[in-house]
């Protein structure tokens, strides 16, 4: 075992970490700033993000940052804390500006003005875009930005398996690098935990495989809470069968939802707003038409809906939606300029996540949360479209400002946690890397992450996901930590088994969060409770670990402004 020391750590690689570690080296040079990630730093998710970054940029034009925080917490069914709306639709223009300023290259007018383009739920045409391909440009941007800064570390292909804490402070996290298979200790003031969403809990996603709930799981072993995880975002267009997103960019830009009589049946469900209601409305009224024997049978035999964009012309779909046009062609062997696409709602995103407050803190001292990772709550219920890279940037930003001033002030004290270290060896290496059985991990994940699609998918009701903790459970029991790899050099059987350990305890918050939840507000839609209840349920969900299930509690919602009232677009 090998040691290591940092200023600050930031544990994840994408928009959020990247733009934190920008931050924090920024604020000292002699700070020596470390970003974690299992991955290269490249291949973080955030590069899969498609349709664009809202900002309020044209005020002189109509919009206003007010209207951006209503859309916000309208979208969200009132369940976001809305000083914390507030502070990302006030924050955010001058991010797209910091970006344009360090390559960022945005689709742009013709008068050389950044271009925006409508989205689901809001008011004015607000995603700042780059074609199709937002999240690459971003990603790139940013990394091209970090290289100014001598005093950032990179450590790709290392994976984070713990926290160390002395039970109030952090004081550092335990590492492998999978390049060697070496378990270390990175020892640090300040951490940041920006380690992505957990959508591979399903199997019908829109997520890199690598999206596991590793960094959610790290907070939750270490005594801190996760929020509102029942609240998991189904994007209205996944194709089939891969999952793989098509933007809401592409009904942005004019495209059409058609059922079986070549109907646009948004009408029926938002008939202001038609196909650009926000995503939990248009992922109910996609599945409600497919219930109604409305939708489509594709050849792989899975029900679904169709996505029109035959009318946006072809030049318009090569420039603006370019990516989309590609991947249709690639993974559904279908051209839009020319055909009708096949789609249906796919796990796109996480509203829950670690429980911090506005400024990302989490309840360990020391330690922030930024990004899908974190549950600031500025989406509450509901996500709208556009709103995740925002958070990404603006929390990474305020995260890496506040870790790094920490940081400055010194070490604690306190003994280091040697015992913990201990403890976590022997979890990682005697529970996990020597585990034996007769059950396959990898069986086992797929049985898991298809339970979780079919039971705690659009549509939910107590006895559907009461048996889906039953499986879980079932599975979770199973001798089914089995490692047959020995190798210590990039041993993806044992990172596999890791995920697949963080999983179980993940998905289970999402069950035991909805099944508690007995109401349906945003993308958590319960049949045999259809409407909201704000005198029971207008609360944040935290779950704790416990010795055989999750403790639940409750934390209240932040209302400055707004008084929840009916959504109606």
């Amino acid at each position: 075992m090998t040691d290591l020391d940092y200023d600050v750590v930031i544990c994840g690689s994408g928009l959020a970490g990247l733009r934190a570690a920008i931050e924090a080296a920024g604020t000292d040079p002699k700070l020596r700033v470390a970003v974690v990630s299992k991955l290269q730093v490249m291949r973080s998710h955030s590069v899969s993000a498609e349709g664009g970054t809202a900002a309020v940029l044209y005020p002189e034009n109509g919009d206003s940052i007010e209207s951006h925080i209503y859309d916000t917490v309208k979208g969200s069914d009132f369940l976001a804390d809305q000083d914390v709306a507030e502070r990302l639709c006030n924050e955010m223009p001058q991010e797209v500006y910091n970006l344009d300023r360090w390559g960022m290259p945005w689709s742009r007018r013709e008068n050389g003005e950044i271009d925006q383009r409508a989205f689901g739920g809001y008011s004015y045409p607000r995603a700042t875009y780059a074609s199709d391909k937002v999240g690459f440009f971003e990603m790139q941007t940013l990394y091209d930005a970090c290289q100014r800064f001598d005093n950032i570390e990179y450590f790709n292909e290392w994976f984070g398996t713990s926290i160390l804490h002395d039970g109030r402070k952090v004081r550092g996290i335990t590492v492998i690098d999978l390049s060697t298979g070496q378990f270390s200790v990175m020892s640090t003031k300040a951490l940041i935990l920006a380690t992505g969403g957990a959508g591979r809990l399903y199997s019908f996603s829109t997520y890199a495989l690598s999206s596991t709930p590793d960094g959610l799981d790290m907070a939750y072993r270490a005594g801190m809470a996760l929020k509102d995880m029942e609240f998991v975002q189904f994007h209205p267009t996944g194709i089939l069968p891969s999952g793989i997103l098509i933007t809401e960019g592409a009904r942005g830009e004019g495209g059409y939802l058609l059922n079986n009589k070549n109907e646009r049946f948004m009408k029926q469900y938002a008939p202001g707003k038609m196909e650009l209601a926000p995503r939990d409305i248009v992922s109910r009224s996609i599945m409600t038409e497919i219930n109604q024997g409305r939708g489509f049978i594709n050849e792989t035999g899975v029900e679904c809906i169709k996505l029109d964009l035959r009318h946006i012309g072809d030049e318009t779909i090569k420039e603006k939606l370019g990516g989309i046009r590609e991947i249709s062609i690639k993974f559904s062997g279908v051209d839009p300029a020319t055909e009708i696409l096949d789609v249906r709602p796919v796990c796109h995103y996480m509203m829950g996540g670690i429980h911090t407050n506005i400024d990302g803190a989490t309840e360990l001292t020391g330690m922030w949360a930024a990004g899908e990772a974190a549950c600031n709550s500025v989406h509450g219920s509901n996500r709208l479209g556009a709103n995740s890279t925002s958070e990404c940037i603006v929390w990474g930003k305020i995260t890496g400002k506040l870790a790094a001033e920490y940081a400055l002030d010194g070490m604690p004290s306190e003994p280091f946690p040697h015992n913990l270290v201990k403890l976590e060896e022997k979890r990682i290496y005697d529970g996990i890397f020597r585990g034996r059985g007769d059950v396959n991990p990898y069986e086992v994940r797929q049985e898991m992450s298809d339970m979780m699609t079919e039971k705690a998918y659009v549509f939910r009701n107590h006895d559907e996901l009461a048996a889906g903790l039953k499986k879980l459970r079932s599975l979770q029991s199973q001798t089914w930590k089995h490692v047959d790899d020995s190798a210590k050099e990039y041993n993806t059987n044992f990172v596999n088994v890791m995920e697949l350990d963080s999983m179980f305890r993940a998905a289970e918050t999402i069950l035991v969060g909805a099944i508690n939840r007995k109401e349906s507000r945003g993308a958590h839609t319960r049949i045999d409770y259809p409407k909201r209840n704000d005198d029971s349920f207008l609360h944040h969900t935290l779950a704790y670990l416990g010795p055989d299930k999750p403790i639940m509690r409750t934390h209240p919602v932040t209302i400055t402004r707004y008084e929840p009232v009916e959504r109606k677009y």
